[in-house]
């Protein structure tokens, strides 16, 4: 890792917006400052090592990355789990931090940019409005008209044009646009607004397409031209037309002409329901044929590489060996000043005897474990299959992954092992209200997933009772088991999950408990079935943040009630 420092900072105030530069100086000014040696260490961004690893990750091909320029490459460091580092360390490698900070600099209508030169250093620049009623926008044009869209908004910018690589189609009287292999459904702002002339000669299919999102709903706005990003001054609608939904303010530009501001939640209202349906068919459909999972690949010593999904780790550490020690035949490690269980994947593993012992953390609301490992491999994006499941204690199954057969850890029975109250609740416990606040009930036929999902949503915080079917849910019920949600696959044999939902409403002790659907049957008639029953939240499988997000909002509603 270059060390770098903070060579020279700028504080500017530039129509309404604070201006910060500043530059992470190379090694040769830092040694000048600290009067070190100067040590062989470039400056700057490795621009040759980044363009290997988008080739490398399958972010664009090899011709396509030779013709992007030193600064179109660097830009590459912002996306989210991108990383240039061989080894995952407890101080590198988890590809985590730039994407965070401009997504953060992003949410409060701030940019960030920068430039880097090898052997040089990399130089900065942060822009924060003043005030958040100042935010940068995109000026657009539809029907001769100008408007403004919040820069926040706009994912990316799509020429569709005559001659253009991608082109707007019509498919069941739905426009869309294919992107990457994906259906987008659109929204014509000219039709939308009202803006056609009866002379227009216009085409539905040439423009450009503004990808935008709005909440989980990813769309393009057709528009006719594009103009410029300017900061705007937001300015509040007029109460003749507050109850337009398409308009979120307005605003002055430097010429003195006033534009509306669009909303692009109030615009994706527009979305046709063909459209979706189109687009959610086509999305199931790719979902079903490559689901990928991120994996965390390590060895234990005897050659072999395991993996564990990386959304279980909740940290990578290295703990020195005079903090590890044995207690009845168990091993403990002191971890933030208190003792935690640590274990290996097998009894005959070979623990570090000098340095650090490398670990996995997992960590289950108060209880936290490490899994002592040799060495990290590698993060791969692979669409996890188990191919044959295993009898093995702590092991789900075996896969294979980047051509190689590898066996899939189950931290759920490392953290049985280590807690032989995992699942239970004490009624007499002094954090009993807090536990059994989240606790919820999944629901799968599939022991794989089943087995996947529930330390998933443990590290969330969540305490998991699990079912193989409906029936064994309802014994559950029947036996007196206080839980506050459940989480439901649809898909079941004897009994599925609408027929599942229906038994719970039917019964007063569960009635009012918030019910989420999972699965890979995510067309619109089963979705506004399941809604229709009961079901508050309808998920696709792969979509395991929105999960997250549903449950945290149904338990606060019931704690709210």
């Amino acid at each position: 890792m270059t060390t770098a420092t903070l060579s020279r900072r700028k504080f500017l105030k530039q129509s309404g917006v604070i201006v910060a530069t500043f530059s992470l100086a190379g090694p040769a000014a830092i040694a000048q400052q600290a009067r070190l040696p100067l040590l062989p260490l470039p400056g700057g961004l490795n621009t040759n090592r980044i363009r290997q690893k988008i080739v490398e990750k399958g972010l664009t091909s090899q011709a396509e990355c030779d013709n992007l320029s030193d600064h179109e490459v660097h830009q590459y460091i912002m996306r989210a789990g991108f990383s240039t580092a061989e080894k995952i360390t407890n101080v590198s490698g988890r590809g985590v931090g730039m994407d965070v900070v401009r997504a953060n600099i992003e949410k409060i209508g701030g940019t960030v940019d920068f430039r880097s030169v090898q052997g040089r250093g990399t130089s900065f620049t942060i822009k924060i409005p003043l005030t958040l009623a100042i935010v940068a926008a995109l000026i657009i044009e539809a029907g001769d008209e100008r408007f403004a869209i919040p820069q926040i908004a706009v994912n990316e910018l799509v020429s569709a044009s005559a001659g253009a690589q991608h082109k707007i189609e019509t498919v069941k009287g739905a426009q869309v646009l294919r992107l990457r292999g994906r259906l987008l459904p659109l929204v014509n702002l000219r039709k939308l607004l009202k803006l056609e002339k009866p002379d227009d000669t216009s085409s539905d299919r040439d423009g450009f397409v503004i990808v935008t999102q709005a909440g989980s709903k990813v769309f393009g706005i057709v528009v006719d031209g594009i103009y410029d990003s300017e900061e705007i001054v937001v300015k509040p609608v007029a109460a003749i037309i507050k109850g337009i939904s398409h308009y979120s303010g307005n605003t002055i530009l430097g010429d003195g002409s006033v534009i509306m501001i669009l909303d692009p939640n109030g615009i994706s209202e527009a979305v046709s329901e063909a459209a979706a349906k189109i687009v959610a068919t086509d999305a199931t459909k790719a979902a079903l044929d490559a689901e990928k999972t991120s994996l965390l690949l390590f060895s234990t010593g005897s050659g072999a590489i395991k993996a564990v999904p990386l959304g279980l780790v909740s940290r990578l550490e290295s703990f020195p060996l005079e903090d590890i020690q044995l207690n009845d035949g168990a091993a403990l490690a002191q971890y933030r000043g208190k003792l935690i269980p640590i274990a290996s994947v097998s009894p005959d593993f070979a623990w570090k005897t000098e340095g650090g012992q490398p670990a996995l953390v997992f960590t289950d609301q108060q209880r936290t474990l490490a899994l002592a490992v040799s060495e990290i491999v590698d993060i791969v994006d692979e669409t996890l299959k188990v191919e044959i499941k295993s009898n093995r204690p702590g092991i789900m199954g075996t896969a294979i992954i980047s051509g190689k057969t590898i066996d899939i850890v189950d931290t759920s029975y490392f953290m049985k092992q280590a807690f032989s109250d995992w699942f239970t609740t004490t009624p007499d416990s002094a954090t009993h209200v807090a536990q059994r606040q989240r606790r919820l009930l999944l629901v799968d036929d599939s022991a794989f997933f089943r087995n996947f999902l529930a330390p998933y949503l443990n590290v969330e915080g969540f305490e998991v009772i699990t079912a193989e079917n409906p029936k064994k849910a309802l014994e559950l019920r029947d036996a007196g088991v206080m839980i506050d949600s459940i989480v439901s696959d649809i898909e079941m044999p004897e009994m599925d999950g609408f027929g599942f939902v229906e038994a719970v409403k039917a019964d007063h002790r569960w009635a009012a408990l918030p019910m989420i659907a999972i699965t890979s049957r995510t067309e619109e008639k089963y979705r506004t079935r399941g809604l229709s029953l009961g079901f508050r939240d309808y998920i696709a499988k792969d979509q395991h943040k929105e999960l997250i997000r549903a449950l945290h909002e149904s338990l606060n509603e019931g704690a709210v009630s």
